[in-house]
Parts: structure tokens; sequence; C-alpha cells
């Protein structure tokens, strides 16, 4: 059970950070086509390559995983957590003003309307990816406990900040995601801040924008680190006695304090990032992408895992209530996680074929 959690997740990591490669690209791209659209006009043809964005993103993650450890890290998790939040308020304000300034509310109960039935099903199946992206915390929820210090209890403190996280991101989302269809309805693009149903105020829209990428650039680390960890302290104890992968070396730069620098760390993070990076500049689809990450880690690690430590914990005997509803509610979330990542697939390939 163990070594499956353990290759589940790192699987279900890379597959994220390689999303968040994708999105730092798509904001970089997005914020120029934004200045683009408030010189020359709306109706003009804004279009820019992004690859440099991804490479640029790519040297900054380099630099940044030579962070030591998950611990390392509070302050960028801190300035991680301020964009997320404000970036989500100008998109919540920007759409409810938007449907105050039309005087009604677009869209139906149905949804955006497709050509064919299969399109249809294929979007829902994509929006149901999109739904289970929003929820990736369980990847480094461990992590975060482990940083806490007790009192009160480190699984207390965790519910109730687990609770308050849950609280907040889902009004956010329910928020922009509701007030964005009605303020758009049919037209209403993938993306709020990028797909440029708002062109103006311009620069509350660069605002929002640089918020993301600085947003993304911690979450990067945030969800590497861990891996970073367990990959690292694997090679370290498979090879104990190997001075390449142990040796320590210490620099010190002028007015600042020493810094360690360890040679597997720089090797395996480095070629890491490298990866990450190549993948997202051959697939830089905003929607697909959040849809395939969502689909594929949503159920291993928010759902079945969770459940049936619980099971192991409180020793739930078979076919007992408890045990029939959880292991119903399980099965469910599968279902709809898998039919969430057949159409993330078919939506990524039609997109990059296209």
């Amino acid at each position: 059970m163990k070594k499956e959690r353990i290759d589940m997740w790192r699987l279900s990591t890379n597959r994220l950070i390689w999303n968040r490669n994708c999105l730092h690209y798509y904001y970089c791209y997005q914020h120029e086509k934004s200045n683009c659209y408030h010189k020359e006009g709306h109706e003009a043809t804004c279009e820019y390559g992004g690859s440099l964005y991804m490479l640029l993103f790519g040297v900054v993650q380099v630099v940044l995983s030579q962070i030591p450890d998950f611990h390392n890290l509070q302050w960028l998790s801190i300035v991680a957590a301020i964009m997320s939040v404000s970036y989500a308020s100008i998109g919540f304000a920007l759409g409810f003003a938007q449907v105050i300034a039309n005087g009604f509310v677009k869209g139906g109960i149905a949804g955006v309307s497709a050509y064919r039935a299969a399109d249809k099903v294929w979007n829902v199946s994509q929006a149901l990816g999109d739904i289970a992206f929003a929820y990736p915390y369980s990847l480094i929820l461990l992590e975060i406990q482990d940083t806490l210090k007790s009192p009160p209890s480190e699984s207390k403190s965790m519910k109730k900040a687990s609770t308050i996280a849950v609280v907040v991101t889902t009004f956010f989302y329910l928020c922009c995601g509701g007030f964005g269809y009605a303020a758009f309805g049919e037209k209403t693009p993938g993306n709020l801040l990028t797909g440029f149903g708002f062109y103006e105020p311009y620069w509350l829209i660069d605002l929002a924008n640089a918020c993301i990428v600085l947003h993304l650039v911690g979450g990067y680390q945030v969800y590497s680190q861990p891996l970073f960890a367990v990959i690292e302290n694997w090679i370290a104890e498979k090879y104990p006695d190997n001075r390449f992968l142990n040796k320590n070396l210490t620099y010190k730069f002028p007015r600042l304090p020493g810094f360690q620098l360890n040679l597997l760390r720089l090797c395996f993070r480095t070629i890491y990032v490298i990866s990450t990076t190549t993948i997202a500049v051959m697939f830089p689809y905003f929607n697909q992408v959040i849809g395939l990450v969502g689909g594929f880690g949503f159920w291993p690690l928010t759902v079945y895992f969770p459940v049936e430590m619980y099971f192991k914990q409180k020793n739930i005997e078979a076919w007992t209530i408890k045990w029939i509803m959880l292991r119903a509610f399980s099965v469910l979330c599968f279902l709809v996680t898998a039919f969430a990542l057949i159409g993330s697939v078919e939506g990524l390939m039609s997109a990059r074929l296209s």
C-alpha cells in the first residue's frame, strides 16, 4: 500500500508540475495580448509566440529548485497564497461588475451549446476534470502537517486549516465561474482573465496576470519539493558511500549568508525542471491540460487512499453500513474521474492535432 501510494503520488505530482509550466506560459502570453488589445483595439489580431516565457520560467525554477527542502519555503508559500487570493478576487469582481453592466444574466441552465452531442459530452468531461484540478492539495497535505508545531496537535490544526481552505477555495471558484458565465453566456472564455471576455481596465487585467505568474512560481516549488525529497532520500540511502551524491559544497558570497550546494540536488533538480519545461512547451493547452491533470490525480489521492487509510485506522469491518457507503462513494468518484480523464485526453489530442 505504501509503495503504491508513493508511486501514484509521484506520477500525479509530475503531471501537476508540468501543468504549472503550461499555465505560466499561458499567463505571460496573455499579458502581452492584453497590452496589444489596449493599444490596437479589441478587434486587432494579437498573436505572439510563447515559448520564450516557458524557457524563462524554467530558468527561474532551476534556481529556486536549489532551495534545500519544504521547510525553507514558508516565505514563497505565503507570497503564492496572497497572489492566489488577489487574482481570484479580481476575477470575481470583474464578473460581478459585468453582470451589473449588462443588466441581465446571460446563459442558461444547460450551459454552453455544442454542434454535436459528442462534443457536449467531451466538454462536460473536461469541465469535470477542471473541477477536480481545483482541489489538488492532498498532494502536499502531509508535508504541510509535518511542518506544524504542537500544541495543539498537528491533526487538529490541519483539519481546521483544510476546512477553511476548502470553503474559501470553493467560494472563489463558484463566484468566478458563476458570475463569469452570467456575464458572457455562450461567449464565456475558457479563462476569464486571459480569454478576453474582459479587455478593460487593461492595467487591472495585467495586475491579475502578474499575480497569477507569481502564484505559479511559488506553486511549482510547493508541489516539487516533496517529490525532490522522496527521490533524493531514496538515492542517498541506496548509495550512502558515494561522495558525489552526499557531499555538500559551501559557498560564501559577500554580505550574504553561506549557501550549501549538493551535487545530487543540482543535477537531479535541474534535469527535472528541464524535462517538465520541455513537455509543457510541447503541450501548451490550458483547459485540456487542467482537465487531464485533475482527472488523473483526483480519485487516487483525494478519495481512494484516504478512504483506505480510514478503514485501516478505524478498523472498519467489511459490509457494515459505513463500509458500504464509503466504498460506493469511492467507486462513484472513480467513474466520474475516469470520465473526466478520457474526455480531457480527447480534448488534448484534438487540440494537438488541429
